[in-house]
């Protein structure tokens, strides 16, 4: 009977993986339908064209730095970790984020940060830690960037009332976020109690929809806290230093893209264009497409043309941004997964060495 119910399963599973990926890739053409319909494509083909060499050198070149932030992100939370298999693991799972829609995209590269890392001696508990206090960093920052980029906004001026509604509950939910976790950390007890009330709070939020009440959360925090007070402890500085400057990086690229196609500081000034930017960056929390593609365009057209920029330029120098943040990192990273499909480092089963003063856990 259970292998009949198994047998059951895989179909329906199967299917409803085609039927998220098909959704995934027709909302993906509707959102770009919608956004360029009515647009002179001619027009904004001209202003791409209309970069001399020298300016495309240095978007290239600024986006080959942002590349390499990836992996000094991934040195942070996984000690004893290089640069060029930091680099290599971070743009092959990359290029499958940006690829494979519908969140599928987004699981399967976080099965081979495991297979590559436990390929040069790294335990799952190793790289669970660094994928768990990677992914709290960068949430962090996704909260915190909105905050900052409305702050300085307001401080050139542009201080309307809903700008401060916006930034005041930004700080709040930022704080708390902070604070809970902060809680978390110090003591095993409270990270047991937090287990149990979130634990309660999703039970009810599910028993709406008439689904069964989760079990085993307070187990799940206690067990996170273990995992990663040590490193949080030792690396939070280094974490926190190389995350910010992913992410800046991220966005140096949109503006510089922005100014050498012709949107000025007068226009769009660069506090606006970091608003954007961060607003554009949480519309990615939720992979409903491979790489937030559309939601991604969508906010920055749409955020950037309110702002001031002509809608040529601005669709001109998303699409150069993309291109150079998204579809770049595709051949970057299927070259590095070959990379390491050729190559081995560690022999099996040998444990990568564990640095002073941290424990494998």
């Amino acid at each position: 009977m259970t292998e009949q119910l198994a047998t059951a399963r895989k179909p329906s599973s199967r299917t409803r993986r085609i039927v998220q990926v098909v959704l995934s890739l027709v909302l993906v053409v509707a959102i770009f339908y919608y956004l360029l319909r009515g647009i002179d494509l001619a027009t904004v083909w001209a202003e791409i064209r209309a970069l001399t060499w020298l300016e495309m050198a240095t978007l290239v070149a600024i986006a080959g730095w942002n590349l390499c932030t990836y992996a000094w992100v991934w040195m942070s939370v996984t000690p004893g970790l290089s640069f060029w298999r930091a680099m290599g693991m971070t743009q092959a799972t990359t290029a499958v984020a940006n690829t494979i829609p519908a969140g599928i995209g987004a699981a399967m590269g976080i099965g081979m940060t495991y297979t590559m890392l436990g390929s040069w001696g790294y335990s799952r508990s190793r790289t669970t830690t660094a994928v768990l206090v990677s992914g709290v960093w960068n949430s962090f920052i996704k909260l915190g960037l909105p905050v900052l980029a409305l702050a300085l906004v307001a401080l050139q001026g542009g201080a309307t009332g809903g700008r401060v509604i916006a930034a005041l509950l930004g700080i709040a939910g930022l704080a708390a976020a902070v604070v809970v976790f902060a809680l978390m950390l110090r003591s095993e007890e409270v990270a047991r109690r937090f287990g149990l009330l979130a634990g309660r709070v999703a039970s009810r939020l599910l028993r709406l929809v008439r689904r069964p009440p989760v079990a085993g959360w307070e187990l799940a925090t206690v067990k996170f806290r273990t995992r990663t007070v040590g490193l949080v402890q030792r690396r939070w500085i280094a974490i926190t230093v190389t995350s910010l400057v992913s992410h800046l990086s991220l966005y140096l690229v949109l503006l510089v893209t922005l100014r050498h196609v012709g949107v000025s500081d007068a226009e769009v000034s660069w506090a606006e264009v970091l608003a954007v930017f961060a607003f554009a960056r949480l519309a990615t929390a939720i992979p409903l497409t491979p790489g937030g593609a559309g939601f991604v365009e969508a906010v920055l057209i749409g955020g950037l043309v309110a702002a001031g920029g002509a809608k040529p330029q601005v669709v001109a120098a998303v699409l150069v941004y993309r291109a150079l943040t998204w579809l770049l990192p595709i051949p970057v990273g299927i070259g590095t997964y070959l990379w390491w499909r050729r190559r081995s480092f560690v022999a099996p089963g040998k444990e990568a060495p564990t640095p002073a003063g941290l424990e494998a856990t």
